[in-house]
C-alpha cells in the first residue's frame, strides 16, 4: 500500500447543515483512517467553506483532482480512502449522482449544479478553511485592501465601485457607489460602516453561508468602504440565531488585528479602522436599515422617516454606510479585476452576479451564484436539477416573505431587478422557494402573510391591523368559509397597505396575495365557490379515498401512513378510514399509480 506521490487535500464541508449531519465526525474518521494507513503525511483533511450543495451534505472534495462526494458518513471512509487515495480512482458508489464524465473523472465543474454557476461572492467556497486567515490571503485575500491603500485615493475607490454598476444586494438594489459618495461628502464626523447580516427571510441562508465560510471577504469589503468614505469604526449586525457565523467572524476579526489588517495604521499607511460584532435579536423588520440602527442604539427596532438618510444621519446621528454581507463580499474582486470586468457580467441595469438560496421542491437544494439575467428555468432545471418526485413546477416564490410568486409558464423570466418587478416579484436578498403542483397557492399567501403579521413592528395602522385582517380572510378561505367578493376585498386591502405603509416591509406586504391572485385566481375561486382545494392541501376541504380500478394492492400507502388510517391486506384494495385520516398526504406521495383520489 503506497502513499500518493503528490500531496492531496480532502476538504470536508464545514457549513451549518453539513456539521449538523456529522461533518466533524467524518473528519475525525478520515484522520484516523489515514493515520492507521500511514497516509497522513501526504494527505491533509481540512474543514473547508460550504460548497453550496446543501442537500447532499456532508460533501467532501478531493483536491487537486477536483472530485466531489456527497452524503458521506463515517462508515464510508474506508472505501473512500481505499479507492480514491490508495488506488487513485473515482469511487463510483459515493460520487455525486449528477456528475458528468470528463475524461472518465467526474469533476466538480462538470456537474449540472456546479458547472453552470459563476462565482464571485462564493469564489472561495469549498476551497479554504474559514478559520485560517492565511488560506484567505493565499487566494488574493486582502490584496484589494493593500491596493487601495497603496495606489488609490478614496475618490478613485468610489469611482471604481460606481462604474462597476454594483447595486446593494440586500433587496432594494440601490447603487453602492452613490451611497458611498454621499457619505463621503458629508462633513459630519465620526462616520461608521455597518454590515447588515440580519438575514430574516424564510428559507434564506446566503449571508449566513458567506459569514460562516468566508468571513474575511466581508471584513475586507468593510475596510475598503471605510477608507473610501473616511470612517474608522465598523459594526457587523448579525442575528443571534447564527452562532457559527458569530464565532467565525469573531475569530476573523482577531486574526485580522493580529496581522495588522484591522486597527491602527493598517499596512503602515496611517489608515485606522476596526470592527465589532453586534448580535441582533432576530426581528425581521431590523433588516430595514433605519430599524437596524435603532436596534443598535438600544431602542426598539422601528423604521424612521427618511430623509435624512443614514449616509447623512445614521448611527448615533452620524453619517453611516449600511450594506449587506453579499455587497461587501463583491468589493475585493471589483478592486482587483477592475470595474470593466464586473460591468461586463449581467444585464444593462443589473451588473454582476447574484447569490440565491434554492429551496423547496427542487432536487438540488443549496446555495447558487449566477450572472444577473440568468433565466428562472436555468436556475430550477439545469442548476437545481428539476422538481422532486417527478412532479411539475407550479411556481417559484422569490424575494422573501414580501416577494411574489412567479408561475411555471413564466419560467423564462430573467433574474434581474427590472424583469422580476415586471413579473410581480422582486429580487429581495435572494431567497427562492420552488413549489410543485401539490402546493396550494392560497395557503402559500396565508403562510407568508402570517409571517409578516408576526414580524410587523406595529408602527403603521394599515400594516399592523390590515395584515391581520388579510390573514383572517385568507384563513377563512382555506378553511372553507370563503365568500364571493373575498378576492376583490383582498386585492383592495393589499394595495391599500402597500400604499400607506411607512417602511419597505409594509409597502411590499401585499405582494404574496397580489401575485397569487394575479396568476392563480382560479384556485381562490375553487376554494370559495366549490369548497375545494385543487392542490389537495387544505385539510378542511379535502377527503381521501382509494380508486379501486387504479389500486395495484401493493400496500405501500398503508406502510407510509403515520396515523394507521389505511386498512390493507395482501391482494386486497386499500381502504382509508376517514375518521383516523390526518390528511397529511403521505399516501398520495407514496402511491406511484395515482390511486388516491
Amino acid at each position: 500500500m503506497n502513499a500518493p506521490d503528490y500531496p492531496i487535500q480532502i476538504n470536508v464541508c464545514a457549513g451549518t447543515l453539513c456539521i449538523a449531519r456529522g461533518a466533524r465526525d467524518l473528519k475525525t474518521a478520515l484522520d484516523k483512517e489515514l493515520r492507521e494507513r500511514h497516509l497522513d503525511a501526504k494527505v491533509q483533511v481540512v474543514m473547508a467553506d460550504c460548497n453550496g450543495l446543501c442537500s447532499r451534505g456532508p460533501v467532501v472534495g478531493v483536491h487537486p483532482v477536483g472530485v466531489y462526494y456527497g452524503g458521506l458518513e463515517s462508515g464510508h471512509v474506508a472505501l473512500l480512502v481505499d479507492e480514491q487515495i490508495v488506488r487513485g480512482r473515482v469511487c463510483e458508489e459515493l460520487r455525486l449522482p449528477d456528475a458528468l464524465p470528463a475524461d472518465g473523472v467526474p469533476l466538480m465543474r462538470d456537474t449540472g449544479f456546479f458547472g453552470r454557476q459563476r462565482l464571485i461572492v462564493l469564489r472561495n467556497r469549498g476551497l479554504i478553511d474559514a478559520e485560517e486567515i492565511d488560506e484567505y490571503i493565499a487566494r488574493e485575500g486582502y490584496w484589494a485592501l493593500a491596493k487601495v491603500l497603496r495606489e488609490m485615493t478614496p475618490d478613485m475607490v468610489i469611482e471604481e465601485v460606481t462604474r462597476s454598476g454594483l447595486r446593494g444586494r440586500g433587496g432594494a438594489g440601490f447603487p453602492t457607489g452613490s451611497k458611498w459618495r454621499a457619505c463621503r461628502s458629508s462633513e459630519t464626523s465620526p462616520k461608521y460602516i455597518v454590515c447588515n447580516g440580519d438575514e430574516g427571510d424564510p428559507g434564506a441562508f446566503m449571508d449566513r453561508a458567506v459569514m460562516e465560510g468566508d468571513p474575511h471577504s466581508v471584513l475586507e469589503g468593510m475596510a475598503i468602504a471605510a477608507y473610501a468614505v473616511g470612517a474608522d469604526q465598523g459594526y457587523l449586525y448579525v442575528r443571534a440565531e447564527y452562532p457559527l457565523a458569530i464565532t467565525r467572524l469573531s475569530r476573523a476579526i482577531d486574526q485580522a488585528r493580529a496581522y495588522g489588517l484591522l486597527g491602527s495604521d493598517i499596512l503602515g499607511k496611517g489608515f485606522t479602522f476596526d470592527v465589532e460584532i453586534y448580535p441582533g435579536a432576530g426581528a425581521f423588520v431590523c433588516g430595514e436599515e433605519t430599524a437596524l440602527l435603532k436596534s443598535m442604539e438600544g431602542l426598539r427596532g422601528m423604521p424612521r422617516h427618511r430623509p435624512p438618510f443614514p449616509v447623512h444621519r445614521g448611527l448615533c446621528g452620524c453619517p453611516t454606510v449600511i450594506n449587506n454581507v453579499e455587497t461587501f463580499a463583491n468589493i475585493n474582486p471589483i478592486v482587483l479585476n477592475g470595474w470593466e470586468w464586473f460591468s461586463s457580467i449581467g444585464t444593462e441595469q443589473s451588473k454582476g452576479t447574484k447569490v440565491f438560496s434554492l429551496t423547496g421542491a427542487v432536487k438540488n437544494v443549496g446555495l447558487v451564484e449566477v450572472p444577473m439575467g440568468t433565466s428562472l428555468h436555468r436556475l430550477v432545471f439545469e442548476i437545481g436539477g428539476g422538481i422532486n418526485h417527478r412532479r411539475r413546477l407550479k411556481a417559484v416564490q422569490i424575494g422573501g416573505p414580501s416577494g411574489g410568486c412567479i408561475p411555471a409558464h413564466l419560467d423564462n423570466v430573467l433574474i434581474d431587478y427590472e424583469s422580476l418587478k415586471g413579473a410581480g416579484a422582486m429580487m429581495g436578498s435572494g431567497g427562492m422557494v420552488v413549489m410543485d403542483e401539490m402546493t396550494c397557492m392560497v395557503d402559500t399567501a396565508r403562510f407568508f402573510t402570517t409571517f409578516l403579521v408576526e414580524e410587523s413592528c406595529g408602527r403603521c395602522v394599515a400594516c399592523r391591523e390590515g395584515l391581520k385582517v388579510m390573514q383572517g380572510k385568507l384563513t377563512d378561505i382555506v378553511e372553507g368559509r370563503g365568500r364571493e367578493g373575498d378576492v376583490e376585498f383582498l386585492q383592495s386591502l393589499a394595495r391599500h397597505i402597500s400604499t400607506v405603509s411607512f417602511c419597505g416591509l409594509g409597502k411590499t406586504a401585499g405582494n404574496p396575495v397580489l401575485s397569487t391572485i394575479r396568476y392563480f385566481r382560479d384556485e381562490y375561486e375553487a376554494h370559495i365557490r366549490e369548497k375545494r382545494c385543487p392542490a389537495l392541501f387544505c385539510a378542511d376541504l379535502v377527503d381521501f379515498e382509494v380508486v379501486e380500478e387504479k389500486c395495484t394492492r401493493c400496500g405501500l400507502c398503508q406502510r407510509k401512513c403515520p396515523s394507521g388510517a389505511i386498512l390493507w391486506e395482501k391482494k386486497q384494495t386499500a381502504h382509508i378510514q376517514k375518521d383516523k385520516c390526518v390528511k397529511c398526504r403521505s399516501c398520495i406521495a407514496a402511491c406511484r399509480f395515482g390511486a388516491i383520489k
